[in-house]
């Protein structure tokens, strides 16, 4: 039995998909599971997170943030 089995898994709080071809373009954004909005901007993404009670949110941490399409600058199609 390794430790490994013993390790829960913890899902990203923060789950940016990928680039929505809209004028203007866009993401979705997920937190918790639930689809909390979209973002125009990594600003926005900040103001989803803390809205939702995360705060403080790191966007370059993997551990807070996955980025699904492209990186946190990715915000055109």
């Amino acid at each position: 039995m390794s430790n490994d089995e013993h390790e829960a898994f913890v899902p990203t709080p923060v789950v940016v998909l990928p680039v929505v071809a809209a004028e203007p373009p866009f993401r979705m954004v997920e937190i918790n599971g639930e689809v909390a909005g979209t973002a125009r901007d990594m600003l926005d993404v900040i103001k989803l997170a803390h809205g939702a009670g995360l705060n403080p949110i790191d966007l370059d941490d993997p551990a807070d943030v996955r980025w699904v399409g492209g990186g946190k600058y990715k915000w055109v199609p």
